[in-house]
């Protein structure tokens, strides 16, 4: 291989690198969940969320190919698998308009419940319960999720069960340091598309806090 030609070949390796360290960014600059920072030290965050709307899946089977399954449920649903039906008066007929495209969201949820994970989106704030389109497939449910409060841990890197065990630990740590009650198994948000570089990534931990009795 010529000089000139290791220059150029090695100059297309250099624009494929940085377009895809930045294009992971950019995927992730999407719509994500409303919550207010009452803590914060070092990369974790006590986090006061707001009401929202989830559309989510239940999946058995292992963590990974747990979430790759739930993932491509809900994304079909956002991604059109859904209709609309309204009515447009008393003596009228029910018109029906079909795929209507949902904005995609970050983060990414997954969440260990009993013998099966949940894996939600996060809806856009510009719909209601009643707005957003009826999923086609059944396995795919909305729901409205009161305001919560969760201590929160983030990470970079790759979302590898060793990675999740580890800040896992450390966040049930914290918690317990600073006597605080928390409730349900962890639950992991994960805001970038697969081809992020790893030290671009977010990558959470979340424990959900118990409710302070007034």
């Amino acid at each position: 291989m010529t000089r000139i030609r290791k220059i150029i070949v090695g100059s297309v390796i250099v624009l494929i690198t940085i377009g895809l360290a930045s294009w992971g960014p950019i995927m992730s600059n999407v719509e994500k969940p409303d919550y207010v920072v009452t803590l914060s030290k070092n990369n974790i965050e006590i986090r006061e969320y707001k009401p929202m709307i989830t559309a989510s899946v239940r999946v058995s089977g292992e963590r990974k190919e747990a979430i790759r399954k739930g993932f491509r449920l809900v994304a079909d649903y956002i991604f059109g698998n859904n209709a609309i039906s309204t009515k447009i008066a008393m003596t009228a007929p029910v018109e029906q308009r079909e795929s209507q495209k949902i904005a995609m969201t970050a983060p990414v949820q997954q969440q260990l419940d009993g013998q099966s994970w949940e894996i939600s989106f996060v809806m856009p704030k510009e719909y209601s319960i009643n707005t957003l389109p009826t999923p086609k497939n059944s396995e795919v449910t909305l729901a409205e999720i009161a305001s919560k409060q969760f201590v929160v841990i983030k990470f970079s890197g790759r979302n590898t069960d060793s990675n999740i065990e580890q800040y896992t630990t450390r966040l049930e740590k914290f918690a317990f340091d600073n006597s605080l009650q928390t409730t349900g198994s962890p639950k992991y948000a994960f805001y970038n598309p697969p081809w992020t570089l790893p030290f671009l990534r977010r990558n959470e931990v979340m424990l959900e806090l118990t409710p302070q009795l007034d």
